[in-house]
């Protein structure tokens, strides 16, 4: 049995929260979910996992009612926990955000008003976040000025390439309630990314997971933190579950992918190194060499040998 002796490995990783919906302390959301204490699960996994992150995204909806307290409540929690990682905290605006509270509360910023899209770079990655809000509404916008300026943006490629990230899905959902309140008019977006050195468009707003393609650029759509929705739910309708997950983004020199985590993790079957991986393979390619057609092989034993 054969193993990939020079395996790829990622040159940046970008962990993703979106959808937290944080309440104010002493609060639990719909009185039924402590949803700071969903984010708190996946900071114990990142943390655990020991993985050396480019940024942390929390991808819009970051508290339930746009109010200062949650958002300072959110800021206390997350950057204490990132902090203590040495890991950078990207914030998006979502439609239960408001942009002033969210300034004020997480930046510590005036809290003006104007749509909140700006840069970071992680040495050669570049991230870009986008405001797809629109105050007052559920849906998705990006005005011509944004789109001119993401244009004027990726006219000059990132070295590693770059993430692009928005609150609403430009790509339709398989719970039909969800397509009348994504991105308008993706296609727009997907005019200004195709052919750019966009590796990955990340966003959230839908609380499932999907993957989908924009303008030949792939599109995560990650699942929510603060609870779940259910993608075989009631026809025309939205049933919304407990459960939670987080995403792990991976870039390559050629690609990205994303992987959704649940958060908090289930229990270990067993866990295996990349030592026990060769040896167990080792073990497999002289087992199966030996077996005849009568002596299947516990292929279970040997990788928990």
């Amino acid at each position: 049995m054969r193993i990939i002796t020079d395996p790829p490995t990622p040159t940046h990783t970008v962990i993703q929260l979106s959808d937290t919906h944080v309440v104010p302390d002493g609060e639990l959301y719909h009185g039924l979910i402590d949803t700071l204490g969903n984010v708190g699960a996946a900071f114990d996994q990142i943390e655990r996992s020991g993985v050396d992150a480019a940024a942390l995204v929390l991808s819009g909806d970051l508290v339930d009612a746009g109010d200062l307290p949650s958002y300072r409540r959110l800021r206390a929690y997350v950057e204490k926990r990132a902090g203590a990682l040495g890991l950078p905290v990207l914030y998006l605006m979502g439609n239960h955000d408001s942009r002033g509270p969210l300034r004020e509360g997480l930046l510590g910023a005036e809290p003006t008003t104007e749509p909140y899209d700006y840069v970071f770079w992680s040495g050669d990655l570049r991230i870009i976040a986008l405001d797809s809000t629109e105050p007052g509404e559920v849906l998705g916008v990006l005005s011509d000025e944004q789109l001119a300026w993401l244009a004027a943006e990726l006219a000059t490629p990132a070295p590693a390439g770059t993430i692009l990230a928005l609150h609403h899905p430009p790509v339709p959902s398989p719970v039909p309630l969800l397509n009348s309140i994504g991105l308008e008019a993706p296609e727009r977006l997907g005019r200004v990314i195709a052919g750019t050195d966009v590796k990955i468009v990340i966003c959230g707003h839908a609380h499932h997971a999907s993957a989908s393609v924009l303008g030949g650029v792939p599109v995560w759509v990650a699942g929510a933190t603060a609870y779940t929705a259910h993608a075989l739910g009631p026809a025309g309708g939205y049933l919304a579950v407990t459960g939670s997950l987080f995403t792990r983004i991976d870039v390559f020199a050629g690609q990205a992918v994303a992987t959704a985590v649940p958060a908090p993790g289930g229990a270990p079957v067993y866990e295996l190194t990349a030592a026990e991986l060769a040896s167990s393979s080792d073990r497999l390619e002289a087992a199966t060499d030996g077996a005849s057609d009568a002596e299947p092989v516990d292929v279970q034993n040997l990788a928990n040998a």
